[in-house]
Protein backbone atom coordinates (compact mmCIF):
# COMPACT_ATOMS: atom_id res chain seq x y z
CA UNK A 1 0.00 0.00 0.00
CA UNK A 2 3.28 2.60 0.87
CA UNK A 3 4.76 1.90 -2.85
CA UNK A 4 1.36 2.96 -4.16
CA UNK A 5 0.24 5.63 -2.27
CA UNK A 6 3.95 7.22 -3.53
CA UNK A 7 3.86 6.86 -7.01
CA UNK A 8 0.39 8.11 -7.20
CA UNK A 9 0.81 10.67 -4.91
CA UNK A 10 3.94 12.01 -7.00
CA UNK A 11 1.93 11.56 -9.92
CA UNK A 12 -0.65 13.64 -9.00
CA UNK A 13 1.68 16.45 -7.55
CA UNK A 14 3.60 17.16 -10.75
CA UNK A 15 0.44 18.13 -12.75
CA UNK A 16 -0.45 21.80 -12.14
CA UNK A 17 -3.91 22.39 -11.27
CA UNK A 18 -4.15 25.98 -9.92
CA UNK A 19 -7.27 27.65 -9.69
CA UNK A 20 -8.02 31.27 -9.82
CA UNK A 21 -9.76 34.03 -7.97
CA UNK A 22 -12.66 35.66 -9.30
CA UNK A 23 -13.02 33.45 -12.63
CA UNK A 24 -16.98 32.96 -13.41
CA UNK A 25 -16.81 29.19 -14.75
CA UNK A 26 -16.41 26.07 -13.00
CA UNK A 27 -13.40 24.67 -13.19
CA UNK A 28 -11.76 28.35 -13.40
CA UNK A 29 -8.66 26.63 -14.62
CA UNK A 30 -8.56 24.62 -17.78
CA UNK A 31 -5.61 23.08 -16.57
CA UNK A 32 -7.78 21.13 -13.74
CA UNK A 33 -9.46 19.29 -16.60
CA UNK A 34 -5.49 17.57 -17.54
CA UNK A 35 -4.96 15.49 -13.97
CA UNK A 36 -9.07 15.07 -13.74
CA UNK A 37 -9.09 13.26 -16.90
CA UNK A 38 -6.25 11.16 -15.78
CA UNK A 39 -8.04 9.86 -12.23
CA UNK A 40 -10.79 8.81 -14.56
CA UNK A 41 -9.13 6.88 -16.06
CA UNK A 42 -7.29 5.12 -13.25
CA UNK A 43 -10.45 4.61 -11.37
CA UNK A 44 -11.62 2.70 -14.18
CA UNK A 45 -8.61 0.68 -14.37
CA UNK A 46 -8.66 0.14 -10.88
CA UNK A 47 -12.26 -1.49 -11.69
CA UNK A 48 -14.40 0.99 -9.46
CA UNK A 49 -18.05 1.36 -11.50
CA UNK A 50 -20.22 4.48 -12.21
CA UNK A 51 -17.39 6.39 -12.60
CA UNK A 52 -18.25 9.83 -13.87
CA UNK A 53 -17.39 13.49 -15.01
CA UNK A 54 -19.24 16.38 -15.80
CA UNK A 55 -18.87 19.14 -17.49
CA UNK A 56 -17.71 21.15 -14.75
CA UNK A 57 -15.05 18.92 -13.81
CA UNK A 58 -16.31 17.16 -11.10
CA UNK A 59 -15.51 13.32 -10.67
CA UNK A 60 -17.96 10.76 -9.30
CA UNK A 61 -17.25 6.63 -8.62
CA UNK A 62 -18.89 3.75 -7.36
CA UNK A 63 -17.32 0.80 -5.09
CA UNK A 64 -20.18 -1.39 -5.25
CA UNK A 65 -21.68 -2.95 -2.16
CA UNK A 66 -20.20 -6.31 -1.08
CA UNK A 67 -22.78 -7.81 0.94
CA UNK A 68 -26.46 -8.36 1.30
CA UNK A 69 -26.68 -6.66 4.50
CA UNK A 70 -28.24 -3.07 4.63
CA UNK A 71 -25.59 -0.47 5.20
CA UNK A 72 -26.52 3.35 4.12
CA UNK A 73 -24.53 4.56 1.71
CA UNK A 74 -21.51 6.64 2.83
CA UNK A 75 -18.72 8.81 0.95
CA UNK A 76 -15.32 10.38 0.67
CA UNK A 77 -14.71 13.04 -1.07
CA UNK A 78 -11.12 15.79 -1.54
CA UNK A 79 -10.63 18.47 -4.09
CA UNK A 80 -8.22 18.76 -7.37
CA UNK A 81 -7.04 21.82 -7.21
CA UNK A 82 -4.40 23.90 -5.66
CA UNK A 83 -4.09 27.12 -4.10
CA UNK A 84 -3.65 30.49 -5.90
CA UNK A 85 -1.65 31.53 -3.54
CA UNK A 86 1.58 30.37 -4.82
CA UNK A 87 3.33 28.91 -7.65
CA UNK A 88 2.38 25.30 -8.50
CA UNK A 89 4.07 25.09 -12.23
CA UNK A 90 6.67 22.75 -11.96
CA UNK A 91 6.33 20.93 -8.89
CA UNK A 92 9.54 19.05 -7.91
CA UNK A 93 9.10 17.40 -5.09
CA UNK A 94 11.90 16.03 -2.84
CA UNK A 95 12.14 12.36 -0.92
CA UNK A 96 13.88 12.18 2.31
CA UNK A 97 13.76 8.42 3.64
CA UNK A 98 13.72 8.02 7.50
CA UNK A 99 13.85 11.81 7.99
CA UNK A 100 16.35 12.55 11.32
CA UNK A 101 14.38 15.56 12.77
CA UNK A 102 16.58 18.11 11.77
CA UNK A 103 16.65 20.94 8.90
CA UNK A 104 16.23 19.99 5.53
CA UNK A 105 17.56 22.25 3.08
CA UNK A 106 15.32 22.42 0.47
CA UNK A 107 17.07 24.61 -2.15
CA UNK A 108 20.49 25.19 -1.41
CA UNK A 109 21.20 27.30 -4.04
CA UNK A 110 18.11 29.92 -2.78
CA UNK A 111 18.93 29.12 1.14
CA UNK A 112 15.44 28.04 1.76
CA UNK A 113 15.56 25.78 4.51
CA UNK A 114 12.53 23.51 6.33
CA UNK A 115 13.54 24.51 10.16
CA UNK A 116 12.28 22.93 12.98
CA UNK A 117 12.42 25.86 14.71
CA UNK A 118 9.99 27.70 12.74
CA UNK A 119 7.76 24.59 11.98
CA UNK A 120 7.81 22.29 15.68
CA UNK A 121 5.25 19.60 14.10
CA UNK A 122 8.36 18.01 11.75
CA UNK A 123 9.11 16.24 15.47
CA UNK A 124 6.06 14.39 15.37
CA UNK A 125 7.18 12.63 12.22
CA UNK A 126 11.07 11.83 12.79
CA UNK A 127 11.64 8.34 11.52
CA UNK A 128 8.71 8.58 8.42
CA UNK A 129 9.57 9.55 4.66
CA UNK A 130 9.26 13.00 4.48
CA UNK A 131 7.87 14.62 0.52
CA UNK A 132 8.55 18.13 0.58
CA UNK A 133 8.98 20.80 -2.42
CA UNK A 134 12.22 22.66 -3.59
CA UNK A 135 11.25 25.22 -2.32
CA UNK A 136 10.18 27.05 -5.52
CA UNK A 137 6.78 25.78 -5.25
CA UNK A 138 3.91 25.05 -3.00
CA UNK A 139 3.51 20.76 -3.10
CA UNK A 140 0.07 20.63 -3.63
CA UNK A 141 -0.70 17.95 -0.94
CA UNK A 142 -3.69 20.31 -0.20
CA UNK A 143 -5.11 18.23 -1.35
CA UNK A 144 -3.60 15.76 -3.86
CA UNK A 145 -2.75 13.91 -0.65
CA UNK A 146 -6.48 13.39 0.01
CA UNK A 147 -7.12 12.73 -3.41
CA UNK A 148 -4.05 9.74 -3.19
CA UNK A 149 -5.33 8.13 -0.02
CA UNK A 150 -9.21 8.34 -1.27
CA UNK A 151 -8.39 6.10 -4.69
CA UNK A 152 -6.01 3.71 -2.85
CA UNK A 153 -8.45 3.08 0.07
CA UNK A 154 -10.76 1.98 -3.41
CA UNK A 155 -8.35 0.27 -4.65
CA UNK A 156 -7.17 -1.76 -1.47
CA UNK A 157 -10.73 -2.75 -0.63
CA UNK A 158 -11.35 -3.92 -4.58
CA UNK A 159 -8.28 -6.48 -3.73
CA UNK A 160 -9.58 -7.23 -0.25
CA UNK A 161 -13.29 -8.71 -0.89
CA UNK A 162 -13.05 -10.37 2.31
CA UNK A 163 -13.54 -6.69 4.08
CA UNK A 164 -17.74 -6.67 3.78
CA UNK A 165 -19.15 -3.21 3.14
CA UNK A 166 -21.90 -1.54 2.00
CA UNK A 167 -22.22 1.15 -1.38
CA UNK A 168 -19.13 3.55 -1.55
CA UNK A 169 -19.70 6.89 -3.10
CA UNK A 170 -16.38 9.40 -3.83
CA UNK A 171 -16.36 12.55 -5.34
CA UNK A 172 -13.25 14.63 -5.99
CA UNK A 173 -14.28 18.46 -7.09
CA UNK A 174 -12.89 21.64 -8.99
CA UNK A 175 -11.50 24.95 -7.23
CA UNK A 176 -12.16 24.24 -3.38
CA UNK A 177 -9.12 26.49 -2.89
CA UNK A 178 -11.42 29.54 -4.33
CA UNK A 179 -14.28 28.73 -2.24
CA UNK A 180 -16.12 27.44 -5.02
CA UNK A 181 -15.82 23.11 -4.87
CA UNK A 182 -19.26 23.06 -3.87
CA UNK A 183 -21.33 25.48 -5.90
CA UNK A 184 -22.16 22.47 -8.41
CA UNK A 185 -22.14 19.52 -5.98
CA UNK A 186 -24.99 17.38 -7.19
CA UNK A 187 -25.68 15.93 -3.80
CA UNK A 188 -28.40 14.09 -5.33
CA UNK A 189 -26.47 12.08 -7.77
CA UNK A 190 -24.46 11.46 -5.23
CA UNK A 191 -26.52 9.72 -3.43
CA UNK A 192 -24.80 9.12 0.15
CA UNK A 193 -26.13 9.71 3.59
CA UNK A 194 -23.14 11.61 4.81
CA UNK A 195 -19.86 11.99 3.58
CA UNK A 196 -15.70 13.19 5.04
CA UNK A 197 -13.60 15.08 3.28
CA UNK A 198 -10.16 13.79 3.41
CA UNK A 199 -8.98 17.48 3.71
CA UNK A 200 -7.36 18.16 6.87
CA UNK A 201 -3.73 18.47 7.79
CA UNK A 202 -1.47 16.21 11.33
CA UNK A 203 -2.32 12.52 12.21
CA UNK A 204 -5.42 12.02 13.89
CA UNK A 205 -7.09 14.98 12.95
CA UNK A 206 -10.76 14.93 13.18
CA UNK A 207 -13.27 18.04 12.63
CA UNK A 208 -16.48 18.80 12.67
CA UNK A 209 -16.22 23.06 13.36
CA UNK A 210 -14.86 25.34 10.77
CA UNK A 211 -14.63 29.32 10.56
CA UNK A 212 -18.37 30.85 8.85
CA UNK A 213 -16.26 32.56 6.06
CA UNK A 214 -16.67 35.80 3.65
CA UNK A 215 -14.67 37.71 1.20
CA UNK A 216 -14.51 41.40 1.18
CA UNK A 217 -13.28 43.37 -2.20
CA UNK A 218 -12.49 46.74 -1.62
CA UNK A 219 -12.21 49.44 -3.87
CA UNK A 220 -10.41 52.38 -4.13
CA UNK A 221 -10.59 55.36 -6.96
CA UNK A 222 -8.13 57.82 -6.94
CA UNK A 223 -6.79 60.53 -9.32
CA UNK A 224 -3.97 59.91 -11.68
CA UNK A 225 -2.00 63.12 -12.41
CA UNK A 226 1.55 63.99 -14.06
CA UNK A 227 3.17 63.74 -10.78
CA UNK A 228 5.06 67.20 -11.46
CA UNK A 229 1.76 69.21 -11.96
CA UNK A 230 0.31 67.11 -9.39
CA UNK A 231 -0.50 69.54 -6.67
CA UNK A 232 -3.93 69.84 -5.13
CA UNK A 233 -4.90 67.33 -8.02
CA UNK A 234 -3.25 64.10 -7.46
CA UNK A 235 -5.06 61.27 -5.35
CA UNK A 236 -3.01 58.43 -4.77
CA UNK A 237 -4.91 55.35 -4.34
CA UNK A 238 -1.90 53.73 -2.74
CA UNK A 239 -2.05 55.83 0.17
CA UNK A 240 -5.44 55.21 0.75
CA UNK A 241 -5.62 51.82 0.07
CA UNK A 242 -2.42 52.12 2.95
CA UNK A 243 -4.55 54.35 5.48
CA UNK A 244 -7.30 51.21 5.44
CA UNK A 245 -4.71 48.93 6.03
CA UNK A 246 -3.38 50.47 8.92
CA UNK A 247 -7.25 51.04 10.45
CA UNK A 248 -7.61 47.14 10.55
CA UNK A 249 -7.42 45.90 14.24
CA UNK A 250 -3.42 44.86 14.47
CA UNK A 251 -4.34 41.73 16.46
CA UNK A 252 -7.23 40.44 14.75
CA UNK A 253 -5.06 38.76 11.92
CA UNK A 254 -3.88 34.79 10.94
CA UNK A 255 -0.74 35.32 12.20
CA UNK A 256 -1.76 36.36 15.83
CA UNK A 257 -4.65 34.40 16.51
CA UNK A 258 -5.44 30.62 16.85
CA UNK A 259 -8.33 28.51 18.20
CA UNK A 260 -11.75 29.80 18.34
CA UNK A 261 -10.40 33.37 17.81
CA UNK A 262 -11.50 34.79 14.05
CA UNK A 263 -9.74 37.62 11.82
CA UNK A 264 -9.61 39.74 9.18
CA UNK A 265 -7.06 38.86 6.62
CA UNK A 266 -5.87 41.10 3.76
CA UNK A 267 -5.33 37.86 1.13
CA UNK A 268 -4.20 40.34 -1.85
CA UNK A 269 -3.64 43.49 -3.41
CA UNK A 270 -3.89 45.09 -6.94
CA UNK A 271 -2.64 48.96 -6.47
CA UNK A 272 -1.50 51.98 -8.39
CA UNK A 273 -1.85 55.57 -8.08
CA UNK A 274 -5.37 55.35 -10.23
CA UNK A 275 -7.06 52.81 -8.54
CA UNK A 276 -6.88 49.77 -5.74
CA UNK A 277 -8.15 47.05 -4.93
CA UNK A 278 -8.07 45.00 -1.33
CA UNK A 279 -9.35 41.78 -1.33
CA UNK A 280 -10.30 40.27 2.67
CA UNK A 281 -11.23 37.29 4.08
CA UNK A 282 -13.27 37.68 7.25
CA UNK A 283 -13.24 34.44 9.52
CA UNK A 284 -15.11 33.94 12.83
CA UNK A 285 -16.43 30.49 14.18
CA UNK A 286 -19.15 32.12 15.97
CA UNK A 287 -21.43 33.05 13.45
CA UNK A 288 -23.43 35.91 15.91
CA UNK A 289 -19.24 37.34 16.15
CA UNK A 290 -18.85 36.77 12.40
CA UNK A 291 -22.13 38.84 11.98
CA UNK A 292 -20.21 41.77 13.81
CA UNK A 293 -17.11 41.31 11.41
CA UNK A 294 -19.10 42.12 8.67
CA UNK A 295 -21.01 44.99 9.69
CA UNK A 296 -17.56 46.33 11.35
CA UNK A 297 -15.71 45.92 7.91
CA UNK A 298 -18.64 47.85 6.07
CA UNK A 299 -18.29 50.78 8.43
CA UNK A 300 -14.69 51.24 8.18
CA UNK A 301 -14.88 51.41 4.61
CA UNK A 302 -17.84 53.92 5.15
CA UNK A 303 -16.12 55.64 7.35
CA UNK A 304 -13.19 55.78 4.53
CA UNK A 305 -15.57 56.67 1.95
CA UNK A 306 -16.86 60.03 3.78
CA UNK A 307 -12.98 60.74 4.87
CA UNK A 308 -11.98 60.64 1.09
CA UNK A 309 -15.01 61.92 -0.29
CA UNK A 310 -16.36 59.02 -1.80
CA UNK A 311 -13.11 57.14 -3.27
CA UNK A 312 -13.86 53.77 -0.95
CA UNK A 313 -16.69 50.80 -2.03
CA UNK A 314 -16.98 47.57 -0.93
CA UNK A 315 -18.80 44.08 -1.74
CA UNK A 316 -18.95 41.74 0.72
CA UNK A 317 -20.12 37.78 0.44
CA UNK A 318 -20.56 35.34 2.30
CA UNK A 319 -18.51 32.21 1.42
CA UNK A 320 -19.40 29.20 3.86
CA UNK A 321 -20.68 28.26 7.48
CA UNK A 322 -19.82 26.42 10.76
CA UNK A 323 -20.99 22.84 9.41
CA UNK A 324 -20.98 22.02 13.80
CA UNK A 325 -24.88 23.08 13.12
CA UNK A 326 -25.40 20.24 10.47
CA UNK A 327 -22.99 17.92 11.49
CA UNK A 328 -24.13 17.51 15.54
CA UNK A 329 -27.43 16.13 14.90
CA UNK A 330 -26.00 12.88 13.44
CA UNK A 331 -22.81 12.88 15.76
CA UNK A 332 -22.17 9.20 15.13
CA UNK A 333 -21.15 9.91 11.81
CA UNK A 334 -18.23 11.93 13.74
CA UNK A 335 -17.77 8.94 16.51
CA UNK A 336 -17.68 5.99 13.50
CA UNK A 337 -14.44 8.29 11.83
CA UNK A 338 -12.80 8.57 15.79
CA UNK A 339 -13.03 4.64 17.05
CA UNK A 340 -11.35 3.80 13.60
CA UNK A 341 -8.34 5.95 14.22
CA UNK A 342 -8.63 4.39 18.30
CA UNK A 343 -8.35 1.00 16.18
CA UNK A 344 -5.24 1.76 14.57
CA UNK A 345 -4.05 2.86 17.40
CA UNK A 346 -3.85 6.63 16.38
CA UNK A 347 -5.49 9.68 18.65
CA UNK A 348 -7.83 11.21 17.63
CA UNK A 349 -7.32 15.00 17.52
CA UNK A 350 -11.02 16.91 17.30
CA UNK A 351 -10.57 20.67 17.01
CA UNK A 352 -11.89 23.16 15.10
CA UNK A 353 -10.76 24.00 11.51
CA UNK A 354 -8.95 26.78 10.95
CA UNK A 355 -10.23 27.38 7.56
CA UNK A 356 -13.15 25.31 5.60
CA UNK A 357 -13.39 22.64 3.21
CA UNK A 358 -16.10 21.69 0.69
CA UNK A 359 -17.38 19.81 3.82
CA UNK A 360 -18.38 22.82 5.53
CA UNK A 361 -21.16 24.08 2.42
CA UNK A 362 -21.84 20.28 1.40
CA UNK A 363 -23.20 20.07 5.33
CA UNK A 364 -25.69 22.65 4.88
CA UNK A 365 -26.57 21.25 1.31
CA UNK A 366 -27.85 17.88 3.27
CA UNK A 367 -24.60 15.97 3.15
CA UNK A 368 -23.00 16.36 6.40
CA UNK A 369 -18.93 15.84 5.63
CA UNK A 370 -16.77 15.88 8.61
CA UNK A 371 -13.29 16.58 8.15
CA UNK A 372 -10.07 14.12 8.18
CA UNK A 373 -6.77 14.55 8.41
CA UNK A 374 -4.71 13.76 4.93
CA UNK A 375 -1.31 14.75 6.56
CA UNK A 376 -0.24 17.87 4.36
CA UNK A 377 1.23 20.42 6.80
CA UNK A 378 2.06 24.29 6.01
CA UNK A 379 -0.19 23.92 3.03
CA UNK A 380 -0.19 27.51 0.30
CA UNK A 381 3.24 27.96 0.14
CA UNK A 382 7.17 26.71 -0.35
CA UNK A 383 7.46 24.83 3.24
CA UNK A 384 4.36 22.88 2.50
CA UNK A 385 5.45 19.02 3.40
CA UNK A 386 3.56 15.87 4.14
CA UNK A 387 4.88 12.35 5.67
CA UNK A 388 4.47 9.26 3.47
CA UNK A 389 3.46 6.88 6.68
CA UNK A 390 0.77 9.55 7.93
CA UNK A 391 -0.96 9.41 4.08
CA UNK A 392 -0.70 5.09 4.45
CA UNK A 393 -2.73 5.86 8.21
CA UNK A 394 -5.07 7.91 6.41
CA UNK A 395 -5.85 5.22 3.82
CA UNK A 396 -6.52 3.00 6.15
CA UNK A 397 -8.83 5.10 8.32
CA UNK A 398 -10.63 5.55 5.32
CA UNK A 399 -10.53 1.06 4.87
CA UNK A 400 -11.24 1.18 8.58
CA UNK A 401 -14.47 3.09 8.61
CA UNK A 402 -16.17 1.35 5.66
CA UNK A 403 -15.15 -2.43 7.44
CA UNK A 404 -16.51 -1.16 10.65
CA UNK A 405 -19.84 -0.45 8.89
CA UNK A 406 -19.66 -3.57 7.33
CA UNK A 407 -19.77 -5.39 10.45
Amino acid sequence: MKQNILERFLRYVKVDTMSEFGVEKIPSTDKQWVLANQIVEELKRIGLSEVTIDEHCYIMATLPANTDKTIPTIGFVAHVDTSPDFIADKVNPQIWQNYDGGEVVLNAEKNIVLRPIEFPELADIKGHTLITTDGTTLLGADDKAGVTEIVSAMEYLLAHPEIKHGKIRICFTPDEEVGRGADLFDVAKFGAEWAYTMDGSALGELEYENFNAAYALVKVQGKSVHPGYAKDKMVNSNLLAADFIQSMPVNEVPERTSGYEGFYHLNNMKTSVDAAELMYIIRDHNREKFEERKVFFGEQVNLFNRKYKGAFSVEIKDQYYNMREKVEPVYHIVELANQAMLDLGIKPIVKPIRGGTDGSRLSYMGLPCPNIFAGGMNFHGRYEYVSLEVMEMATKVIVKIVENMGR
